[in-house]
């Protein structure tokens, strides 16, 4: 019999065989794919994760994540089984989207505040989509309705909610999780962060180059992935696979005309987003995909994370199922707002009154001002390495 681990290279083989025979025969579609996947990087998801990232760099330097931690004992250990420092990543991860959720969780484990169960529960609901991408590049962007963007971020925050209540009971009798919450103190939390402070022993300065930098680092990375799979996304559209696919899901009731749609979504969000809102489909349908894709998250940050992740022992499969589940709760949760808000009603009249400039000024203002502060920050990043380099030879 064949054994697992030579399963599993078959099959990345096979993959990868598939991949670059792909490239080699349609050359042109992975250019402008690239190219795409670049531009988005570019003008949107570096300018609008990179403030987050260098903000939540510092706040674990200055010790702040300690303070939290003993504040939010109370609410999180009961709650989610998580201790209390989860409570800033749970923050930090909404306000930044994903895949930041994984990356404080990384710094978490790696600097040994949660046990491997914790991680694992704490990665499950802490990576989510930012307010700024719910409110404004879906709602308006893509729907052209601010507000559906209160529907939205209602369903995939509840969504997150009862996924970290459901994985508390994860790995329940691990004994490592169950500990005593720690009283609520002010003061205690001041004295935290002062310790904290004082062990890390950086300079503001050295603290705030080093942030810049690490934080352009995982943006790189994510940049590759955001290109890899808009490459893989249209390499897929253009080949046979698509009509694989496609057939798969005919056998499973889905109408054709929304087969584009749920197939770019599985690979990569914001692209099945996008094909999801130029189908046919009514409204509710279009809504439900969109949850329960923001919810998944895509293969591609999928892959974000499960690199984020790779340098530790945190598995990735508890996270998986985990989307799984969002997708399905953050479903549950909008089709009993939808009905509940008259959300239809609402949309038909919000779309018909705004000017097509509503829907495009988001795209407009990021794609004029994102790739200053991506090359800014990217020049930045390179003194300090530069400046770093200098000072140790």
């Amino acid at each position: 019999m064949i054994s697992l681990a030579l399963f599993k290279t078959i099959i990345l083989t096979v993959i990868t065989l598939f991949i670059t025979f792909s490239l080699i025969q349609m050359p042109d579609v992975a250019l402008q794919a690239s190219k795409q996947g670049l531009e988005l990087w570019w003008t949107i998801v570096f300018p609008s994760l990179l403030p987050f990232f260098i903000i939540a760099e510092i706040l674990f330097g200055f010790g702040i994540v300690h303070g939290v931690g003993l504040l939010s004992e109370r609410l999180m250990r009961p709650l989610f089984n998580v201790p209390g420092s989860g409570g800033f990543v749970w923050i930090m991860g909404m306000a930044s989207g994903y895949p930041a959720g994984a990356k404080w969780t990384r710094e978490l484990r790696l600097s040994g505040q949660v046990s491997r169960i914790e991680a694992e529960r704490l990665v499950a609901f802490t990576n989510a989509s930012s307010p700024l991408f719910i409110l404004s590049a879906v709602a308006v962007g893509f729907f052209g309705d601010p507000s559906l963007g209160f529907l939205f971020a209602a369903g995939h925050y509840g969504g997150s909610v009862l996924v970290g209540i459901a994985m508390r009971f994860y790995g329940y009798k691990d004994t490592r999780t169950r500990s005593l919450t720690r009283s609520f103190s002010i003061k205690q939390a001041a004295l935290e962060i002062h310790k904290a402070r004082m062990k890390d022993g950086r300079p503001f300065g050295h603290l705030l180059g080093e942030a810049v930098t690490k934080s352009v680092q995982t943006l790189l990375l994510i940049g590759g992935f955001i290109m890899l799979f808009s490459v893989l996304t249209q390499l897929i559209k253009a080949g046979i696979l698509f009509d694989a696919l496609s057939y798969l899901l005919t056998i499973f009731k889905v109408n054709e005309d929304l087969h584009m749609a749920v197939i770019s979504g599985i690979f990569e969000l914001t692209t099945g987003i996008g094909a999801v809102t130029s189908t046919t489909a009514p409204l509710l349908t279009q809504i439900l995909l969109v949850s329960f894709m923001l919810g998944f998250h895509g293969l591609s940050i999928q892959a974000q994370i499960a690199s984020i992740l790779s340098d530790t022992d945190i598995r990735f499969m508890p996270y998986f199922f985990a989307r799984l589940f969002h997708g399905v709760a953050a479903c549950v949760l909008v089709t009993i707002f939808y009905y509940t808000t008259d959300a239809a009603a609402r949309h038909s009249l919000a779309v018909s009154n705004q000017p097509e400039f509503y829907k495009q000024s988001y795209m407009e203002f990021m794609m004029n001002f994102g790739p200053v502060v991506t090359i800014t920050s990217l020049f930045a990043a390179f003194l300090f390495l530069w400046q770093k380099r200098k000072q140790s030879i």
